[in-house]
């Protein structure tokens, strides 16, 4: 079994730097700039956690990671800091690691359904303002009221089209509905599918306690996200690792201080999530921060600058590593004042000046003690990895996905009977059905009632509407909580 280490140690300078396990869901930052070893730091510290048992997530933006797998050695720059550092019985390891991927291609599939997703983190990814994302959340409403559910994007898009083409209808119950909204939602929709964007919605949805695993051995899981493609559209990509957040807080119990966390969460890439971000949105991810830490789950945000990240959020990391910053402009120098007035004061270290002479893999680092208070700061060298640097094969990769216990389950994709089915059927009834009706000859047709207007707005956009589940909550997995929402399944 892992043993439960009483310090990790992470750097070492005049003095070894270490986080305490029991305060390691305090959160915590990385940052630097460009090439200066953030990546490396991130590698150190997944390590460690993984090594006292404590699942890792992390998402891998250049194949970097891969190699977490596989005992190291393979880098003369390794060696050559284990002997600085005078690491005697340094011992190289792999450590246990699950890959996922939202392509299905270098990794288990990551699924959610529309419905868990929510209406407010789909705005968010489909770049909607604040009138369209109200036309948003009447669709998911009505779908709601109608028993109807979304599971996929094919669902959402035949819901809005529905919604759209009966507005009139709906109009009196839940407020006026703009086709240019409609038009909107529909672009976006077909915007996010051509980026693959479909692929990650349907089912089987992620169970986010997939995440929480530790091997034979009591070593916690490391969790890989292949962001590499994801990268690609950032927008989602921050959405996705919100939805995780959130998921995460929704389902675990309240834990207190553990004496360790039962999941550390890094974020890379941070400054994204709060990019373009509505201001209400953004008050409800500073009160996940806040709150999760509860929950057992550390994060920690990986950044270029410290200043990408909203002073309430920066005000709750209490675990830094700073690598070097650049000061070449008057931006760059307030971000360099700004990091050092974050560290408690070292007589010995000249924080401002040392920002910018950090060499590659040389730190700013301070921690919290046992009684929660920030250590002064230390310029330290971080320790070297113990795995291996050098990415995985191809062939390396696959076996260690087919190896996986999770093999199979979320590679199968099931489409049940959703409302798109559903309905499809129904109006395919009511097609046989006015085919059979006897012709209304020589004389005016009879009034419609409000009833037949319903069911043939119903059939007149069957083709594109959605199968049914009732009791859907319209703020379901997506900080449902905090905003008073609750989970049905």
């Amino acid at each position: 079994m892992a043993k439960t280490a009483s310090s990790l140690t992470i750097a070492k300078g005049k003095e070894e730097v270490s986080i305490l396990p029991k305060m390691a869901n305090r959160h915590g930052l990385i940052a630097g700039a460009t090439g200066t070893g953030k990546t490396v730091s991130l590698r150190v510290l997944a390590e460690a956690f993984s090594g006292i048992g404590v699942p890792v997530f992390m998402a891998d933006m250049k194949g970097d990671l891969s190699g977490l797998p596989k005992p190291g050695g393979d880098n003369p720059k390794v060696n050559e800091r284990i002997q600085k550092l005078e690491l005697k019985d340094y011992k190289l390891e792999g450590y246990p690691t699950v890959f996922w991927d939202v392509f299905s291609e270098q990794g288990h599939p990551v699924r959610t359904t529309v419905s868990e997703m929510g209406p407010i983190l789909l705005s968010r990814i489909l770049n909607l303002n604040e009138i369209q994302s109200a036309v948003l959340t009447m669709v998911f409403k009505i779908a709601d009221d109608n028993g109807l559910l979304l599971l996929d994007l094919k669902d959402l898009r035949a819901m809005a089209q529905h919604v759209g083409d009966n507005a009139d209808q709906f109009k009196t119950q839940y407020g006026n509905i703009s086709a240019a909204s409609v038009g909107a939602i529909q672009r976006g929709l077909l915007t996010l599918e051509q980026q693959g964007g479909e692929r990650f919605f349907g089912e089987p949805a992620l169970d986010i306690q997939d995440f929480m695993q530790t091997d034979g051995n009591g070593r916690g899981v490391i969790n890989i996200l292949v962001a590499d493609k994801l990268m690609q559209s950032p927008r989602v990509y921050a959405t996705l690792l919100l939805w995780m957040l959130s998921e995460l807080f929704e389902q675990l119990p309240e834990v207190g201080d553990p004496e360790k966390p039962k999941l550390i969460f890094f974020f890379d890439e941070a400054h994204l999530l709060f990019e373009d971000v509505p201001k209400a949105l953004e008050e409800k991810i500073e009160q996940v921060v806040r709150l999760i830490r509860s929950k057992g789950v550390g994060i920690y945000f990986v950044t270029q600058n410290p200043l990408d990240l909203p002073d309430t959020v920066l005000g709750q990391l209490s675990h830094r590593v700073q690598h070097a910053l650049r000061a070449f402009t008057p931006r760059d120098q307030k971000a360099v004042k700004a990091a050092a007035e974050t560290f408690r004061t070292n007589p010995g270290v000249d924080v401002v000046k040392a920002i910018t002479e950090l060499a590659v893999g040389e730190a700013l680092v301070s921690v919290l003690d046992e009684k929660g208070t920030p250590t002064m700061v230390e310029r330290a060298l971080m320790y070297p990895p113990r795995s291996r640097l050098t990415p995985l094969t191809s062939e390396e990769r696959s076996q260690m996905i087919r190896a996986s216990v999770l093999y199979g389950h979320y590679e199968r994709v099931v489409d049940r009977e959703s409302a798109y089915e559903k309905l499809k059927v129904r109006a395919e009834q009511q097609k046989v059905e006015a085919q059979e009706a006897p012709a209304a000859r020589g004389r005016a047709a009879a009034p419609r009632s409000q009833t037949t207007d319903i069911i043939n707005a119903v059939a007149k956009s069957a083709a594109h509407a959605v199968g049914s589940q009732i009791g859907r909550q319209i703020i379901r997995g997506v900080l449902g909580s905090l905003f008073g929402g609750t989970r049905k399944r």
